[in-house]
């Protein structure tokens, strides 16, 4: 053992702080005097050293004024105008603040930013702020003084050295060191996104990076030195006198560094934002489950075993909850009680949960019992394994997004199938146009690696009756129109979100009024039997397309879905939104629906409700589609565009969500409103639009259609909108660039379709 390890002492959990009600992003230490933390839930919280046990810090004030998530914070030693201290906080919604700790108020706004704020410090007495809209600015006394691009793409955080000079870090895989406006010079070395920034007492600069590394440079430029050791995105890093680091990362681990070695990693049940030395050596965390933890190798300050007993539960319980059997997550395993229920076929098998582990049962037939065959264990690489559909194994499944509001669909395939042959049975399967038949074709080889498959020359469309087409083949076709300038733009008409699961939406009204029946305290919540035949009546009438234009609603229908959205538990709301997402696309249903809405806000409650924090994934993802449907109705018209603000800021969490059905909704009401605004000539609500529409197409490694609709929403408004010159702002022709070299062909088309409006005067 060599002496560097002797010398390190282990941390161990000090306290947790609890209070934050969403990640906790950022971390200040202020001073002596205690920590400020920022969160997704869009406050700022300042902790105290707790005046009865010392090891402990206790919430003592809130600050409330940000519309969307905080993130970084800088500390206002305490003076004249700031007695106890002032805050600087910086937000998703562009604006950074100046709080007085005294009074737990605002006392500056610094509007001038286009996008979110990444990063806040002091320069003596100016504020410099940096953003995802590639500027750097300053700012004297609440008014903005200069600002310069300091990157050709998103800034992700600036700090200041000891010695005056400020330096940014990039998603362009870069770090620029800055005297005032002059960049001194550029480091490169990272091959992704610079995402936080730290001051190496005596040495350096340290980055953090995407790259999943951490970097220390001399002033100069050389690399001193590189940690490797996280698995995921590097999101933070800072640095004690005592020569420590600490990094926190998307892995779930703050890492402590010593002469570039890791000497310790921290677990959390979560990722880590964000971690910061307080000057006793102490680390703080900032962690997606909410809670900021300290942790201390000073032995008399050590959380209590039973605190610590608790922390390591709960550490083992969340793993708990990630681990899967045969890929399936153990904890939507069924218990033994499942073997209760006989099985249906000799050799049918079912995987139960006993314990923390799954546990594989055959059906025997002739003795009519299930035979244990033993434990499932996942082999060491899951991504190889094969994946299931349906109970059955194939080489690959592939998400399918039809688009146009369509659900998202599975095609299965073996390498050994001729994609033909599977295009052709799963559109029939799937009730779809054969016209999508080559679009399939090329998507399967295109997915599974196979760039010389035989195009098979003979076909001939059923429908159509033309032939196969083959890439890089010219195509004959009569009477073909000249091309239009543009390929995908301007958008005409909404998208909707127009499929659904009837049957299944009835089933989770059935168990959860079920649930209602059972419990003695919300019994009376539960429905009536003609309240359930209503519900059958409802789900009638919606399937019936075919007569959607003579078809009426009642208008105790329209109130029994309200009165369930009110009085339900908010867990089970989302069957309710499910229902109204698909009300308001039947005529008749629409129109009693809004005659509510104008009395009563019931719909804005219902964003509300399906959205505040901690938001289900299901009230989320039901009630974005519902407002999506909306733009379907022109009478809905006018209250889509006074409530924009509030829905955009309602849904905006959506986007960093890891759910793509989540990313594509909130692309599509992106779009709506892009079509819905330039019809309506509204400039402020444009820009809005079109500022969360660059935050999407920003992100490369977004699913296609997401991407591609925000795209679409960003060359329309620029089009036919009255934004052109705030999107060339925007550095929109970095983003066309980046999408035109994509080999997804068009995200490339609309790419080369926004880059050519930006060579137009």
């Amino acid at each position: 053992m060599s002496s560097m390890e002797i010398d390190f002492k282990q941390y161990q959990l000090r306290c947790q702080l609890r209070g934050h009600e969403d990640d906790v992003r950022g971390i200040c230490v202020c001073g002596s005097e205690g920590i400020a933390t920022s969160s997704r839930d869009r406050t700022v919280r300042f902790w105290s050293l707790d005046s009865s046990d010392k090891r402990k810090y206790v919430s003592s004030k809130m600050l409330l004024g940000h519309s969307s998530f905080v993130g970084p914070l800088a500390w206002i030693a305490p003076d004249e105008e700031f007695p106890e201290g002032g805050i600087v906080s910086g937000g998703m919604d562009t604006m950074a603040f100046v709080w007085d700790l005294r009074t737990g108020e605002k006392v500056q706004s610094l509007k001038g930013h286009q996008l979110q704020v990444t990063g806040v410090v002091l320069d003596g007495g100016d504020i410099i702020s940096s953003s995802v809209d590639c500027t750097l600015r300053r700012w004297r006394k609440g008014q903005p003084v200069e600002s310069w691009e300091a990157h050709k793409s998103a800034i992700q955080a600036v700090i200041k050295l000891p010695s005056g000079e400020l330096v940014s870090g990039s998603t362009d895989t870069t770090l620029k060191l800055w005297r005032g406006k002059t960049c001194l010079h550029t480091f490169s070395g990272h091959t992704d996104t610079v995402r936080g920034l730290g001051v190496m007492h005596g040495l350096g600069i340290l980055s953090a990076s995407h790259d999943g590394s951490i970097m220390l440079w001399a002033q100069s430029g050389e690399v001193l030195m590189v940690m490797v050791g996280h698995t995921s995105i590097v999101y933070s890093v800072d640095a004690h006198v005592s020569g420590l680091i600490v990094s926190g990362s998307e892995d779930r681990f703050a890492k402590i560094w010593k002469d570039g070695v890791c000497v310790q990693s921290l677990e959390h049940p979560g990722c880590v934002w964000d971690a910061k030395f307080l000057e006793n050596g102490d680390i703080v965390t900032a962690c997606s489950d909410g809670v900021v933890r300290i942790w201390t190798v000073d032995q008399e300050n050590i959380a209590d075993p039973v605190e610590l007993e608790a922390y390591a539960s709960e550490l083992s319980e969340y793993k708990l909850s990630r681990k899967s059997v045969g890929g399936l997550k153990l904890v939507d395993l069924p218990g033994l009680e499942a073997l209760q229920i006989p099985g249906t076929s000799d050799g049918q098998t079912k995987i139960v949960r006993e314990g923390d582990n799954g546990v594989a049962y055959s059906w025997n037939m002739r003795e009519q019992k299930w035979d244990k065959i033993g434990e499932v264990v996942d082999g060491p690489d899951d991504s190889m394994k094969r994946s299931v559909l349906d109970g059955v194994q194939y080489d690959y499944v592939f998400d399918v997004d039809i688009g146009d509001g369509e659900p998202i669909r599975k095609l299965p395939y073996n390498r050994s199938d001729n994609p033909y042959d599977t295009a052709d049975n799963w559109l029939l399967k799937e009730n779809l146009p054969l016209s999508y038949r080559q679009q399939i074709v090329e998507f399967i080889l295109q997915n599974t690696g196979q760039k010389d498959f035989n195009i098979d020359p003979t076909f001939r469309d059923p429908y159509t009756g033309s032939s196969a087409y083959v890439p890089g083949q010219p195509s004959y076709a009569s009477g073909i129109a000249a091309k239009p300038t543009f390929k995908h733009i301007p958008k005409r008409g909404m998208l909707v979100f127009d499929a659904a699961q009837f049957d299944g939406i009835l089933k989770k009204f059935s168990e959860f009024n079920n649930t209602l029946l059972a419990d003695s305290e919300k019994k009376d919540l539960s429905l009536t039997e003609p309240e359930i035949s209503r519900l059958g009546a409802i789900v009638k009438i919606l399937k019936d397309t075919s007569h959607y234009h003579t078809s009426r609603f009642a208008d105790v229908d329209i109130a029994l879905l309200l009165k369930l959205l009110k009085s339900w538990p908010v867990a089970m709301i989302f069957p309710v939104i499910d229902m109204l997402r698909m009300t308001v696309l039947h005529p008749d249903g629409a129109t009693v629906l809004l005659r509510h809405v104008e009395v009563n806000d019931v719909v804005m409650e219902m964003i509300m409700k399906a959205t505040t924090d901690p938001a289900l994934p299901a009230n989320l993802l039901t009630s974005i589609r519902a407002v999506t449907n909306f733009f379907k109705n022109s009478s809905y018209y006018s209250w889509l565009q006074k409530h924009r603000s509030d829905i955009l800021d309602a849904f905006s969490s959506c986007l960093a969500s890891p759910n793509k059905n989540l990313q594509l909704a909130y692309s599509t009401l992106i779009l709506n409103y892009a079509v819905l605004l330039i019809e309506k000539q509204d400039e402020e609500g444009q820009s809005h639009v079109l500022s969360a529409a660059l935050e999407i197409a920003e992100q490369e490694n977004l699913e296609i259609d997401s991407r591609f609709r925000a795209l679409v929403g960003i060359g329309s408004l620029m089009l036919e909108g009255l934004v052109k010159k705030l999107a060339m702002d925007f550095d929109v022709g970095n983003i066309a660039k980046a999408a035109k070299a994509s080999k997804e062909a068009k995200i490339a088309e609309i790419g080369a379709d926004i880059e050519l409006l930006t060579k137009q005067s």
